[in-house]
């Protein structure tokens, strides 16, 4: 499925959920997006625990920006001396007023809304949230991520769901995210289905399904070259 030159639309359930007109598939939980991105993310990547001066995140699928507002927050809560890194893989950037829409209904992220539309709708794709240093990488990831010249601790695997977006969960994309992590680094995602894990697998990482958020049985999680 090629999508290359087509630009993204958003669509709204009722409840005030974002919907990818390209994939036809939610931006986050329609039950509490905020608390999955706790969960499987955050939790999912053992953090704020593992957090220090340079610890660096990477996401396939920036979205909304719901997972790098939740994890500034953690950040400050956890009160690291330091910077942050973020760096997000995203091949077809959501529209500023759909963001703008979309993040309203977490007025917890209101002090952090603000300085990420200003940069979104000034067309910034680097810039800083207070200590969290942020990327958005424009592109299709098979051929962006390759090129990237970092590695991550955490990784935040986020694309729409593999039935409707497989190409963000190819065996060689998981290779590519295996190759650009730290050693002990590791992996968090949503889904359980088994090509992904195996993939992830094949790759090099230690893989585990744990209990997902919600409605959701099971999400993966897994270090590289480690025990979980």
């Amino acid at each position: 499925m090629s999508m290359k030159g087509q630009r993204e639309t958003v669509a709204w359930r009722e409840g005030g959920t974002p919907i990818s007109s390209l994939f036809d598939d939610p931006y986050f939980s329609l039950a509490d997006g905020l608390a999955e991105t706790r969960h499987v993310f955050l939790a999912g990547n053992d953090l704020p625990r593992r957090f220090r001066n340079g610890f660096s995140i990477a996401e396939l699928g920036f979205g909304t920006g719901l997972n790098l507002l939740a994890t500034a927050i953690a950040w400050r809560g956890a009160q690291v001396d330091g910077r942050l890194s973020y760096t997000s893989f995203e091949a077809f950037p959501m529209p500023g007023d759909d963001m703008a829409r979309a993040l309203a209904v977490f007025p917890e992220l209101a002090d952090e809304v603000g300085p990420l539309l200003t940069a979104w709708e000034a067309g910034e794709r680097r810039f800083t949230l207070g200590p969290v240093d942020v990327e958005v990488i424009v592109g299709d990831a098979r051929v962006t991520l390759p090129g990237w010249t970092d590695r991550a601790d955490a990784w935040f695997l986020d694309g729409f769901s593999p039935a409707k977006n497989p190409e963000l969960w190819t065996g060689d994309l998981m290779a590519d995210v295996a190759s650009h992590t730290r050693p002990k680094g590791t992996f968090a995602t949503y889904t359980a289905a088994g090509f992904v894990r195996r993939g992830l697998q094949a790759a090099g990482f230690q893989v585990e399904r744990a209990k997902g958020y919600g409605h959701k049985r099971h999400m993966s999680r897994g270090v590289l070259d480690g025990a979980l």
